[in-house]
């Protein structure tokens, strides 16, 4: 399907937006799991499995997959937006 319309306005993949909103919220998340990293809660407050540093990996992963939405469906120049 071609992205431009019968206006000659460009269209932006919803997907471009999905990617963007995983993306900061993966970089967000990434960040509070290296700030507790650094700064461990106290040990009468932490989780059952605070040793496997679920927000690392959960907010690295949704920082990748955004990063891969952003890239793949980043609008184009030249008409050829979208997909």
């Amino acid at each position: 399907m071609n992205a431009e319309s019968t206006h000659g306005v460009t269209t932006i993949s919803i997907w471009f937006f999905i990617g963007l909103s995983l993306l900061v919220n993966g970089l967000l998340i990434l960040g509070a799991g290296i700030y507790e990293l650094v700064q461990p809660p106290p040990l009468d407050t932490r989780v059952v499995l605070f040793q496997f540093h679920a927000g690392v990996w959960w907010g690295a992963l949704l920082a990748l997959l955004g990063g891969f939405y952003c890239w793949h469906f980043r609008p184009k120049r030249g008409g050829q937006g979208g997909m």
